[in-house]
């Protein structure tokens, strides 16, 4: 059932439903924020949010201590 899914004339039908239902200039912002959002997830996947946010809380503690 769903090797069918994807066929090309249904990918058609999804992209004219999605501008019928938000409008040519919706759509790339809705791309943009899709993207961004996949790379969020993704990168919380790998585990690399943790080390953004071990990051930020040594640039803080060294600010602290600069003062």
């Amino acid at each position: 059932m769903l090797e069918n899914l994807l066929r090309p004339t249904h990918l058609l039908l999804l992209v004219i439903a999605a501008l019928l239902l938000f409008g040519p200039s919706k759509l790339p912002e809705l791309g943009r924020s899709f993207g961004s959002m996949l790379k969020e997830f993704k990168r919380g996947a790998r585990g690399d949010v943790v080390e953004e946010e071990k990051l930020t809380d040594t640039n803080k503690l060294e600010e602290a201590n600069s003062k």
